[in-house]
């Protein structure tokens, strides 16, 4: 925009003097045309003026797109968000410009939290890309002052309020939509002032920035009568009416308010005070202030979309996103308040599928708002904490009934989230219920209230440590406050118990909810009528429902046993349901969609404290009420609550009894109509449910039982006489439950009636934790799997269940079934990072892969769906032959004998689904590999590629070309084509050490890339090997053979996954590149373990552990919640190895475009997309099945978004999915990827067999097992793998010939040469045309598949010619040059230094630097660890370099810390400290001159400690959620934590001096805790480790502790150290000690003679509380030794446990004689 003279930005017309003054250019002649316009609008009140202009005016506003039912499905794949959020406030000064400077400095510090269109590389023009940025801003409240000077305001401001626009810049469009908001405006009584367009240097824009900046002005208006609340409804309400009706691109209405303002844009933290020039200006004076710096995944984001909005800034993301804005949708309905009377529809609905995530929220919480709400008290609605106990419990204070009135009615909306939420009245933020988001606040002594994404965002010069007066953090689902009418700083309690007193939520409670009563299971001796009828037609009903025999053995049954999910291994090869010849129930055609980068996965057992799957039946009303009397009678009045969604027989009958208005729809139809007849049973059923709410029904059950027939309800069946009567109708099929239920769930959605009733299952076919997510997650409250609770009680009345069952009664294989079932859905709403059913319910977290997209508008929509083909009359087909199966009479055939084997999960030669993986296939290639015979590959290709089922998308497709082709002998050589092979991330312990060696050994000897895993690799492997003798075996290596000197057994590439097993400096070092493992395919979003078994010595000492015992992978990596957290944890990788490049790998989902484009801008070199079919260990059965997508969807997603988006240069494409031949790596070629990835094959190729036991520790051939007698049976050489992958490149070879090209990269990301295959394709490796001169067709074409007839491929393929002169600039581009780089850095400032250099080079010698810090210098040691571990090894350096820092740190402080570097930090560190250290002291103490008690505030963020392997580290302060998560080795000594610490902790130390949070010890597994408990409030254990809790009894263990404390007292002078140490005798006698199994025979535990006399103390205080009202078990008695009168006299003991061995060496402690 054009500078404009200052009379033109005032709120009247200018004069004509003040036009004359200079020459008009064009630019100014349209601004001032513009403005005049709008001041005459304004002047005019804008009615008579517009309305004379609408007639003649041809451009009008853009409208609105049409308005969603639900949530759109290209939203679903669209830009997500992450970012840096904070705010400051002091209401005791004067507002002043140097407040908004402090705001502005502080932005800028967050720079790092955001990001550019172009990337994050420390200087973007130089890379050739975009420094847009991808959104900044500030809200403050208004600068009334500076407005004076433009527009004539009245004295009263308080009747004033002030609009910041975005505008179109058609002047057209402009001119009618300020029109429309202006008629809006004054029909609620509002007259306005005038407009002031903004003054702004459109010159520091960047280029995508430029081209989409709009147009902005001020429009200012007053009202004679309201003002405060009265004034923001009306603005509201005027504002709503005309957002409905326009598009962002007309109308942005960035902040409309008498109170606060909104400036923000596409911009730079450093950007937006040289863009709005009006933030330069001394007169914007203010009192408080909050900022935003947004990270967008997409490059494409929108100026609407930065933030803050106009009352949140949110840095995180919205899992529930869809479920949320669908629910909101549905409530619309039933919304209703005095406050809009009857214009409520004005306002409706408050969301739209324009906005991100974040937008939503913001709208929603306004609506909130503008019902009589505070907004403290709609955050707490909409973003409620983990109010319940450990056990479940709900207290009886105000606040926990609060949020139990409020859960009943309103889904949380749940995720990863810092909200920083200002509304002119309270500013301030709260965070999620995991606490997955840094929150810092601090006070200072002048009144001054800051909270921070990060510390250290006030310069030390302004604000001096003496200014201090505390530093806190915000603890999960905890909130601070700041009333800007006093000033005063509330925290969490206060502010809540305030607005939680404000109803009487309690007295609400009893009288409006209701828990549902505990019924038992049925019996193998009841008597119930249709049950019993049930169970007498099992095997006819289990047919016609689509059972098989691997459903009912390797689930239904496995889940009675064990209460748990079955496990399975190797993979999903078996063909997709789309392209599989065999019928599929409906749900096979859904995947689950799972966390990855921008938010994270939830670890669900040891973190379940957070999770719950509670639903709520009955009618939920209108939600706006400010009091729970919205229906139409007291009876009805109320919501039953279930503990789960699993419903049994007996207590879905109860649930009809319980007062609740229901009715019972049947679920079945009349077939003999044809296949068409299912669309219309759909529409009917509909029909029938909006009828029956119409008619006052609060409880819908879409049942498929027989005849309709209902549990219990003997009287009504009076004439049942025998099973018969109850049995299968002949004409009579079920409509899919999936199908019913989201037909319903949409239908009621569109007739405003969804909430209105609650939607019940009871169906036979349901019976996988699949199936319950996908009807839960399409909207049904509760299920009752009554057939599969029919075969669990008719199998244990077997004696071969009975048996299996283990004495367990039926009713208790019932009950595991349930258990198992929950558990299941629980990981299944984890894997997305959602912690609570109701937020899951109706949230659609799936992708379909093969449905129409008219049975997707109908029950699906909102969906992501790919390859559409199956239509109403396909799903009736395929449910028709279930139910021919029942009624085997109408094929002329026989009742089958038992259930048919489909081959689902295992491989049977002679029937069942075909599998890729199966021994024949295994065969032929060790045939080829150990012969190296041409003739033996083509074998095995031959059976890859010819003549079998369709199984992947792939198959459908096939090449053209219209060149001719070319001689071999002119095509790129094969080990050119095998430096582009990598093999996948298997860890070594998943398999032998053999194994693991001989892979990386026969990629590194073809050029490829071997890849590590998690487990952490020995430094032996990083030398070349030369002791190799003529036989081909090594001294070194002695376990291998086919040895040549010169080999190198190292993995080139080193995973950083979510376990950190043996990441340090000297690893990483090692490495070309460095992968960062997000998700792997066979459970995405889920973690593992390695079990006891595998965890030898050798694995153990890998992995910092102890032998034998289980070690856990979590779901998440505790160092990646967010987009930005990933751009820091490869900004860590690079550097500590600049030279290696970051890859990270996906898995493919809907979505995994704006996912990839995000971490293309996070400065990945690599990004990997792997398929669902992937995976070698352990896996959940159903995950295994039904999580991610097939590649092919997600490479071409991710190739054409980061086409659109120009950053395809900036990354090499990779994937992996089940490849297995030179067709595939062609396909892939074509669809974008530059790399290839094998996974299974590789393993085949050295010797696996397919055994399908590799999570037994039994593999019979020595692959995946750490059985020594077993590992002597591994067949594998280096020359076996080397052989598969060079046979491989020359397939691909023959094929780029056949084509007529002569390098992979001619024809990488040419979809043009794909296309759909013809009835007569053949897939083969002479590819077509050039089969026709080949005289004759290859044999066995694949059959064609008549479901498959309709798939729709147009996203895998071009049409047309792609664009070359694109294509060829980023071909190539990232993989041929050098890695991204971090820039200058504090590190090499320190490396520069002459005595440091010759120290490192000498190896020895001592080095002190004293240096500055500050929050924008991150990584700090991070290259210092890796210069000296590429020298030295991480235990060789013998130099010592003592590094002292004043200021404050930024994230991951001391990042792979190593031997001899102690860094010392006087002020404060953020997050990640220590992260990965392997070695040396980091020390952080508060700075000179702080005033605070140490104890009691925060010096470090979140995760400190993440994966560290030895070391020291001392911080005299608290310290945030998660502290020392993985630990393996360092010794720590804190403060105080808050929740989770010593989470999966496996070795060394940790002593917390103070104050510790919830979920102690949560998968400790090694290592020791002591927490000192001065006031003896216990402390609250996870139940892993809850009868692990001890005193400290042994004079080992107190010299441990005391040394420690005493050391910790030397560096930092706590003085809470020094009274500890003080009053030693006492204080030792109020620690706690956690000691796991594998530690409990340790000497620093105690001997067995004391702990077995504190288990007599402790069982005889158990004893004695048996005769109160106490809880008597022990650990309720350890948690909390105080209130049960215990004192500090207590030892503390439980039972010992089977020793193992003693605490690891990396404590400086022998192991005791005996105790091995």
């Amino acid at each position: 925009q054009p500078q404009l003279p200052a009379a033109q930005l005032r709120g009247s017309a200018p004069s004509v003097s003040a036009q004359a003054q200079r020459p008009i250019d064009a630019a100014t002649q349209e601004a001032r045309r513009s403005s005049a316009l709008a001041l005459a609008l304004g002047a005019a009140g804008g009615l008579f003026v517009a309305g004379n202009r609408q007639a003649r005016r041809a451009t009008k506003a853009l409208a609105m797109k049409d308005k969603w039912d639900v949530y759109p499905a290209d939203k679903v794949e669209g830009e997500k968000d992450a970012c840096g959020v904070g705010m400051i406030a002091n209401m005791d000064k004067e507002p002043s410009h140097e407040m908004l400077e402090v705001c502005l400095r502080a932005l800028a510090c967050m720079e790092h939290r955001g990001a550019c269109s172009g990337g994050m590389d420390s200087n973007i023009q130089m890379c050739g890309g975009d420094d847009s940025g991808d959104g900044a801003g500030v809200m403050t409240q208004i600068p009334w002052e500076l407005f004076s000077c433009d527009v004539s305001l009245p004295e009263d401001k308080s009747r004033c309020a002030v609009g910041m626009l975005f505008l179109s810049k058609d002047t057209d469009v402009r001119i009618d939509a300020k029109t429309k908001l202006e008629t809006s405006l004054i029909e609620e009584g509002f007259e306005i002032l005038g407009y002031r367009i903004v003054p702004v240097d459109s010159s520091v824009l960047g280029e995508r920035s430029s081209q989409t900046e709009p147009w902005m002005e001020q429009i200012f208006v007053s009202h004679p009568t309201a003002s405060g609340q009265e004034m923001d409804g009306l603005l509201y309400i005027a504002r709503k009416r005309v957002e409905d009706r326009l598009s962002y691109d007309s109308l942005y209405v960035t902040s409309l308010s008498p109170k606060t303002i909104v400036y923000k844009g596409m911009l730079k933290s450093a950007a937006i005070v040289k863009y709005y020039k009006d933030l330069q200006n001394p007169r914007y004076k203010v009192q408080y202030a909050l900022w935003h710096r947004r990270f967008s995944t997409n490059t494409m984001p929108r100026w609407p979309l930065a933030q803050p909005f106009r009352l949140v800034g949110h840095n995180g993301e919205i899992n529930t996103i869809q479920g949320n804005y669908n629910w909101t949708k549905a409530r619309s309905g039933s919304f209703e308040h005095p406050n809009f009377g009857y214009r409520m529809r004005e306002v409706l609905p408050p969301c739209r599928a324009e906005n991100s995530d974040s937008g939503n929220l913001d709208c929603y919480v306004e609506l909130m708002l503008r019902c009589n709400r505070e907004i403290p008290e709609a955050l707490m609605m909409v973003v409620p904490e983990a109010y319940k106990d450990a056990d479940g419990g709900v207290g009886e204070d105000d606040t926990t009934q609060f949020y139990e009135y409020w859960g009943a009615l309103q889904e949380p909306w749940d995720g990863p989230a810092l909200i920083a939420f200002c509304d002119g009245e309270y500013m301030g933020a709260t965070l999620d219920r995991n606490g997955l988001r840094p929150a810092r606040y601090f006070t200072l002594h002048d009144g001054t209230a800051v909270v921070s994404s990060e510390a250290g965002i006030l310069e030390s010069g302004l604000f001096p440590a003496e200014m201090f007066k505390s530093k806190g953090r915000l603890g999960p689902g905890k909130m601070v406050a700041i009333d800007l009418h006093t000033g005063q700083l509330v925290e969490n309690d206060e502010i809540k118990s305030k607005m939680a007193a404000k109803k009487p939520y309690s007295s609400w409670n009893k009288v409006f909810r209701e828990e549902s009563d505990a019924v038992p299971f049925l019996g193998n001796d009841h008597t119930l009528a249709v049950p019993k009828a049930i169970e007498d037609n099992l095997m006819q009903l289990q047919f016609d429902m689509g059972y098989t025999i691997e459903d009912v053995e390797m689930v239904i049954e496995a889940m009675a046993q064990t209460a748990k999910e079955p496990t399975f291994c190797m993979g999903n090869d078996k063909p997709l349901a789309i392209v599989s010849n065999r019928a599929h129930v409906l749900y096979d055609y859904f995947t689950q969609r799972f966390a990855q980068v921008t938010n994270p996965a939830i670890d669900p057992y040891r973190e379940s404290l957070v999770m719950s799957v509670e639903v709520y039946l009955g009618r939920q009303g209108n939600l706006l009420a400010e009091g729970p009397t919205y229906f139409q009678n007291q009876a009805n009045n109320r919501l039953l609550k279930v503990d789960s969604p699993f419903l049994h027989e007996q207590q879905l009958y109860a649930i009809k009894n319980s007062g609740l208005l229901t009715v019972q729809l049947s679920c079945r139809y009349d077939y003999s109509k044809g296949p068409g007849a299912l669309e219309k049973a759909v529409s009917d059923l509909c029909y029938e449910a909006s009828n029956a709410i119409r008619n006052g029904a609060e409880l819908v059950i879409l049942s498929d039982v027989p005849r309709n027939a209902s549990f219990g309800d003997v009287d009504a069946h009076t004439d049942i006489t025998d099973a018969s009567s109850l049995g299968l109708e002949e004409n009579k099929i079920v409509i899919p439950p999936l199908l019913a239920v989201g037909a319903v769930h949409h239908y009621l959605i569109k007739q405003g009636l969804r909430t209105q009733a609650s939607i019940v299952v009871s169906t036979g076919q349901c019976w996988s934790t699949h199936h319950f997510a996908c009807l839960v997650g399409y909207g049904a409250s509760a299920v009752c799997p009554y057939l599969a609770l029919a075969h669990i009680r008719k199998w244990h009345s077997t004696k071969q269940g009975a048996a299996k069952a283990d004495g367990q009664t039926v009713e208790e294989c019932q009950e595991n079934y349930k258990k198992a079932i929950n558990a299941g859905l629980k990981k299944i709403m984890s894997k997305m990072g959602i912690s609570v059913l109701e937020s899951y319910r109706g949230a659609q977290i799936f992708q379909c892969i093969g449905l129409d997209k008219k049975v997707i508008d109908a029950a699906f929509k909102g969906t992501p769906s790919t390859a559409e083909a199956l239509t109403f009359k396909d799903i009736a087909n395929e449910t028709m032959m279930f139910h021919r199966r029942a009624f085997p009479e109408l094929e002329s055939e026989k009742m089958a004998a038992k259930l048919e084997f489909a081959g689902w999960y295992k491989y049977l030669k002679s029937k069942g689904e075909f599998h890729l993986n199966n021994p024949d296939m295994s065969r032929a290639l060790h045939q080829a590999v150990r012969k190296k015979q041409p003739l033996a590959y083509e074998e095995y290709r031959r059976q890859i590629m010819d003549g079998r089922p369709i199984t992947a998308l792939r198959d459908l497709l096939e090449f053209k070309s219209d060149l001719q082709p070319v001689p071999l002998s002119e095509v790129e050589d094969a080990v050119s084509i095998c430096s582009r092979f990598v093999t996948g991330g298997m860890s070594l312990g998943a398999l032998s050490r053999e194994a693991h060696e001989v892979i990386a050994l026969g990629m590194n000897r073809v050029g490829g890339m071997s890849n590590s895993g998690e487990g952490g690799e020995d430094p032996l492997r990083f030398k070349v090997i030369e002791d190799v003798d003529s036989e081909g075996n090594s001294v070194s290596f002695p376990h291998l053979n086919g040895l040549k000197n010169g080999d190198l057994a190292s993995s080139a590439t080193k995973q950083i996954a979510s376990g950190r097993f043996g990441v340090t400096a000297a690893y990483l070092r090692s490495a070309k590149q460095l992968e960062i493992k997000i998700a792997q395919g066979a459970k995405p979003g889920e973690g593992g373990q390695l079990p006891g078994p595998k965890v030898d010595d050798y694995i153990a000492s890998l992995r910092n552990s102890v032998p034998g015992v289980e070690l856990i992978s979590p779901p998440p990596h505790h160092d990646i919640y967010s987009i930005e957290d990933l751009a820091q944890l490869i900004f860590d990788l690079h550097q500590v190895c600049p030279e290696a490049k970051v890859s990270v790998k996906l898995v493919a989902s809907a979505g995994i475009g704006t996912i990839a484009a995000g971490v293309a801008k996070a400065n990945a070199d690599v990004i990997q997309i792997s398929g669902h079919d992937g995976g070698t260990g352990a896996s959940p059965l159903s995950s295994i099945m039904h999580a991610g997508g097939p590649w092919e969807q997600g490479l071409s997603e991710v190739q054409k978004v980061l086409e659109e988006n120009g950053l395809r240069n900036r990354v090499t494409l990779r994937v992996d999915g089940g490849m297995k031949t030179g067709w595939d790596i062609v396909v892939g070629a074509m669809m974008g990827a530059e790399e290839f990835g094998f996974g299974s094959i590789a393993m085949i190729a050295e010797g696996c067999i397919m055994a399908r036991v590799c999570h037994m520790n039994r593999c019979p051939v020595g692959v995946a097992t750490q059985r020594e007698d077993l590992r002597k049976k591994f067949p594998g050489t280096p020359e076996h793998v080397a052989n598969f992958m060079l046979f491989v490149a020359e397939e691909v070879r023959t094929i780029i010939a056949a084509l007529g090209y002569r390098t992979l990269d001619e024809i990488i990301g040419r979809r043009d040469l794909l296309t759909p295959r013809t009835d007569s394709g053949v897939r083969t490796n002479v590819p077509q045309p050039a089969v026709a001169s080949q005289g004759g067709q290859p044999r066995g074409a694949p059959k064609k598949l008549a479901k498959t007839d309709r798939v729709d491929l147009s996203s895998f393929f071009a049409s047309g010619k792609v664009d070359e002169e694109l294509r060829s600039g980023w071909v190539g581009a990232k993989r041929n040059t050098p890695a991204h780089s971090n820039g200058p850095v504090l590190d090499d400032d320190v490396l520069a230094d002459a005595e440091v250099v010759k120290m490192i080079e000498t190896n020895s010698g001592v080095v002190e630097k004293d240096l500055e810090v500050t929050n924008i210098d991150r990584s700090v040691g991070g290259r210092i660890a890796g210069t000296i571990a590429a020298k030295h090894g991480d235990y060789g350096f013998e130099g010592e370099l003592k590094l002292n820092f004043k200021g404050s740190a930024g994230q991951s402080f001391g990042v792979f810390n190593t031997k001899g570097v102690h860094l010392r930090v006087s002020g404060e560190c953020n997050d990640y400290v220590g992260k990965s250290m392997n070695g040396g002291s980091i020390v952080c103490l508060p700075p000179d001159g702080s005033t605070f008690e140490a104890v009691d505030n925060v010096i470090a963020g979140n995760t400190c400690l993440y994966g560290a392997t030895g070391g020291e580290l001392f911080l005299n302060g608290r310290v945030g959620e998660r502290f020392g998560v993985r630990n393996a080795g360092c010794n720590a000594v804190i403060e105080g934590s808050g929740d989770h610490l010593g989470e999966y902790m496996t070795n060394g130390v940790i002593i917390a001096l103070g104050r510790v949070g919830r979920n102690i010890a949560a998968g400790m597994s090694g290592g020791l805790l002591y927490m000192y408990d001065p006031e003896e409030q216990g402390v609250q254990m996870n139940d892993d480790n809850k009868n692990n809790l001890f005193r400290v009894t042994s004079a080992a263990g107190e010299e441990q502790l005391r040394g420690l404390i005493q050391k910790h007292h030397d560096h930092t002078g706590s003085p809470r150290a020094a009274a500890i140490l003080k009053d030693w005798s006492t204080a030792v006698g109020r620690f706690w000690q956690v000691a796991p199994a594998s530690m409990q025979q340790s000497e620093l535990v105690g001997t067995a003679d004391e702990a077995a006399a504190s288990v007599a103390k402790t069982s005889s205080v158990a004893v004695g509380a048996q005769t109160s009202s106490e809880p008597q078990d022990l650990s309720s008695l350890l948690m909390n030794p105080k209130s049960k009168g215990w004192g500090d006299t207590a030892t503390g003991s439980a039972i010992v446990r089977e020793a193992t061995r003693s605490l690891s060496p990396h404590l400086g402690i022998a192991s005791s004689p005996g105790t091995g």
